[in-house]
């Protein structure tokens, strides 16, 4: 059974990154690292999350690095 809860945990970093002013790198590097713990703990929402954040390119990346990414045919 996946963790579909798993969201509000990545949301919550990366919405406390972006409200710093993290830089691009920093936002990339951190939320790489929380995706793929996430996914080690069964996560299974992860496009949910990623759709919330297609319009900032550094956390589309992080996704991508853990080979999450928005499904081509999905506006």
């Amino acid at each position: 059974m996946g963790w579909g809860s798993a969201y509000s945990l990545f949301d919550t970093v990366a919405n406390a990154l972006i409200e710093a002013g993290a830089s691009d790198a920093t936002k990339e590097r951190a939320l790489t690292t929380v995706i793929a713990r996430l996914q080690a703990e069964d996560w299974d929402t992860e496009l949910d999350s990623l759709q919330s954040y297609l319009d900032d390119p550094a956390i589309v990346r992080a996704f991508a690095a853990n080979g999450i990414e928005w499904p081509e045919d999905q506006p």
